[in-house]
């Protein structure tokens, strides 16, 4: 079998992808490692001989596309939510892993390790490969070269497990401790739109003298946001609620939106009335439309004309599983279904508008995904001067999120749609964590078992846990009990905190929606380059250098 495998390296990302997923299901005391597990499953196959590894294209492969997709998803949100509490965040992650150095000089100190083993464990324990990079670098000039490289990725390949596995366990207490109900707390973030907004309906009597007289868009801008005026009853007609339409008194007005500001909106036009204006089908339709045309994707609602053009109104937008109030400043996205409200007799043409193709949504416009990866690897492999004559590049897995952060805010330039439909989206993003999990595993496994058994690893494991456990946990209790960050944003950032896509993995799964994946781009950046200068920090500390 093992022969068999190791000639077939497809085969074998499969087999451990499938024995992961089925291990990662398993559930003790409500808890579980999710896709996580596909990571702990290598390491097991991995161990069993060093010839069942993959090659490290695909590695690269699968990190750059997770990446890249989560920019992409992520960027208008992470843009919209990067103001005083963005620098909040990054100063919270920051003095975090200055902690955690100071725990790994600590360690060294008390068990007299060497300052090259002792860095390496910190970039383990971080899972920060680019900073076992750096400490190789650093310390190949002041002794021997296979000295320089292996001390360090000793204590690397030791912690590196741990440094997946901490992070996890320290989610998963907390959580526990705090009984966290990730629902309620994505809904403090009503602005990214997480959770699924509760939408109702209500009619309006106008009665107001400051309504009486106006027109649709003059009281829009008076009306809490977002809320959205559908339709108008005068006497026995029934009309669409479009811009320049004159309200009279005792005119009949739908509201829709979250009840707080259907309730603030109805008060300002005039009072609440039991009659609800019926919508004559003869002359209006309703219909949800699957959004596939890229003429449309990326473009706001008030930018489409449509209830100039076509006598329509967007009402909702649902996205993934997501139902939000459509309002002039909504951006529709490829896969977005929009409820719309129209004269019967352009109903065909406004879905012509949006496209309504279920087929088109399934496929890939592999010139702007190929444009964007394109971009983003780029933009990995430029050297970056740092302090002390140290360059570093931002690799494979900064470089594909950067950019995807920003398209994905852009959506579109001119046009190139860079965003893709929803579902593909959350197919490229799994496959593409799906590789990158089972080939770390698999080529890390062989490493961790001859290592752990040759150089008393038991105690650099510990070091290594210690570290990975309660600096997490620390990040978690501060950010939520003192910061009062959101807690599906706080468990994005202990990923990012770690640089670790499968942490990321597992709290997304825990949070059932993007929350992780904003606090994950928020300090991702910051991190990354952070632990890459502390490495150094601990080598200068402990003597290592020179």
């Amino acid at each position: 079998m093992i022969e068999l495998l190791a000639a077939n390296p497809v085969l074998l990302v499969f087999v451990t992808s499938a024995i992961g997923f089925a291990v990662g299901r398993i559930h003790v005391k409500g808890a579980s490692l999710g896709v996580a597990a596909v990571l702990f499953v290598g390491l097991a196959i991995g161990a069993q001989s060093e010839t069942l590894v993959v090659p490290e294209f695909t590695r690269t492969l699968g990190l750059a596309i997770f990446v890249y997709t989560i920019g992409l998803a992520s960027g208008a949100n992470f843009f919209a939510s990067f103001n005083r509490k963005g620098l909040r965040d990054n100063a919270l992650v920051l003095s975090m892993l200055v902690v955690a150095t100071a725990l790994m000089v600590g360690a060294a100190l008390l068990f007299d390790l060497k300052a090259t083993v002792a860095a390496g464990v910190f970039t383990g324990a971080m899972t920060n490969t680019p900073a076992l990079a750096g400490v190789i670098e650093t310390v190949r000039g002041g002794t021997d070269a296979a000295s320089a490289a292996f001390e360090p990725t000793v204590g690397y390949s030791i912690t590196y497990p741990m440094g997946v596995l901490g992070p996890i366990v320290a989610i998963a207490l907390v959580r526990r401790l705090n009984k966290i109900d990730f629902r309620r707390e994505a809904a403090k973030q009503s602005e990214l739109h997480l959770v699924q907004e509760e939408i109702v309906s209500a009619t309006a009597r106008v009665s107001s003298p400051q309504t009486v007289g106006s027109t649709i868009r003059e009281l829009q801008l008076r009306l809490p946001d977002p809320v959205v005026l559908s339709r108008v009853q005068r006497g026995e007609q029934v009309m669409l609620a479009e811009g320049d339409l004159v309200l009279a008194k005792d005119d009949l007005v739908i509201v829709v939106g979250e009840p707080s500001n259907v309730e603030a909106a109805v008060a300002a036009i005039g009072r609440p009335d039991d009659h609800e204006p019926g919508l004559d089908r003869s002359r209006y339709d309703f219909r949800r439309i699957f959004v596939s045309s890229t003429d449309v994707a990326g473009r706001r609602l008030r930018d489409l004309a449509l209830p100039e053009q076509f006598d329509a109104i967007v009402t909702r937008v649902r996205r993934g599983d997501i139902d939000v109030t459509a309002t002039g400043d909504t951006v529709l996205e490829l896969g977005d279904r929009v409820r719309v409200v129209a004269g019967r007799d352009r109903m065909a043409a406004v879905t012509e508008r949006l496209g309504d193709s279920y087929k088109h949504l399934s496929e890939i416009d592999l010139l702007s995904f190929g444009l964007g990866m394109s971009l983003g690897l780029l933009l990995g492999a430029i050297p970056i001067p740092l302090p002390g004559g140290l360059t570093f590049q931002l690799g494979s897995a900064a470089g594909p999120l950067i950019v995807g952060l920003i398209l994905g805010a852009l959506r579109r330039t001119g046009p190139i749609v860079w965003n893709v439909p929803y579902s593909a989206n959350l197919t490229l993003r799994q496959l593409g964590l799906i590789l990158f999990l089972a080939t770390v595993g698999l080529g890390s496994g062989y490493t961790f078992r001859s290592m752990f058994a040759e150089n008393s690893g038991m105690l650099l494991l510990a070091i290594g846990a210690v570290v990975s456990i309660v600096v997490p946990t620390l990040t978690l209790l501060i950010g939520y009990r003192w910061l009062k960050i959101p807690f599906g944003m706080l468990v994005g950032m202990v990923a990012a905190q770690q640089t670790q896509p499968a942490v990321l993995g597992y709290a997304l799964e825990e949070s059932g929606d993007e929350a992780p994946n904003v606090g994950y781009a928020m300090v991702y950046p910051m991190a990354m380059i952070a632990k890459i200068l502390l490495a150094q920090v601990v080598l200068l500390v402990l003597g290592g250098v020179g």
